[in-house]
């Protein structure tokens, strides 16, 4: 199942559809633990959660009305909140986890607000911010940032630069305005897949963890350090002969890399190694 998963992440991305990338790429990751899932139940479920905000809208509303009724939809009447108690069960990390249990991390209630706003005619975009995944609908002179996690609470500058704080301690953190840039929906799904490794290698659950970095170089083959990472996977796993090929991959990717003599001395142990075995 975790090839055929990876191979549908990859027809998803080539066929550039980025409307409907976000969601559809979401629940295909999903079906790494739930293989019989139907993706097409949980966008039905999104198509009616925006037709309700579209209901409860007046004609001609403005912008802070169309978002409270989109928070009021996700939030009060569906009852979506961040998982604290849990934050590190994977199950926040799959959609359809999420949107049964209502339940979820900032990347995942992100999700469900992007693809219910976008269905409801409002232009939200991801904030892939420091530490706490955002959202951002754009506005005259700048851009209104909401919080899925809190119930779509709106954040204001002093709250970004404490989350910045937060992540980046006693150094120095860049410009709140330089953070703010729109995720693109390959860019979100990476970073979801990236949390779930982390939950994974917290678990030592290798495998997993290597089903999911397969899925991270589905959809973006060309992040250089993924392929290294994912070649000390396999070299843990004893899997020598991909794990060769990810270091030849890497240095390919990034020959001048700082680590680069390193990575060129472990790929000749293991070619050493791997001679002994065979």
């Amino acid at each position: 199942m975790a090839s055929e998963v990876t191979g549908h992440l990859r027809r998803l991305v080539a066929r550039r559809a980025e409307d409907s990338l976000l969601a559809r790429g979401a629940l295909e990751i999903a079906r790494l633990e739930y293989p019989d899932l139907d993706p097409e139940e949980y966008l039905r479920r999104l198509d009616e959660y925006a037709e309700r905000v579209r209901g409860g809208t007046a004609p001609g509303a403005g912008l802070t009305d169309r978002v409270l009724t989109l928070n009021r939809v996700l939030f009060e009447e569906e009852g979506y909140a961040g998982n604290l108690e849990e934050y590190y069960d994977p199950r926040n990390s799959f959609l359809n986890d999420v949107m049964d249990r209502r339940l979820g991390l900032p990347i995942t209630l992100s999700i469900v607000y992007l693809e219910v706003g976008r269905r409801a005619g409002l232009a939200v975009e991801g904030v892939s911010f420091p530490g706490h995944f955002l959202v951002k609908v754009p506005v005259q002179g700048g851009a209104l940032v909401l919080d899925p996690f809190d119930a779509g609470r709106s954040l204001d500058e002093d709250d970004l630069r404490e989350q910045l704080a937060q992540v980046y301690g006693d150094d120095p953190a860049p410009s709140v305005t330089q953070l703010l840039g729109a995720a693109s929906p390959r860019e979100i799904l990476v970073r979801l897949l990236r949390n779930l490794k982390g939950v994974y290698l917290r678990r030592n659950q290798l495998e997993k963890v290597l089903e999911v970095m397969n899925c991270v170089l589905a959809i973006a083959p060309e992040l250089a350090a993924e392929v290294r990472d994912r070649g000390r996977l396999l070299e843990r796993l004893e899997c020598l002969r991909p794990a060769l090929e990810d270091y030849q991959r890497y240095l390919e990717l990034v020959p001048d890399a700082p680590d680069s003599d390193q990575v060129r001395r472990d790929l000749i142990r293991i070619q050493q190694d791997a001679q002994r075995i065979h």
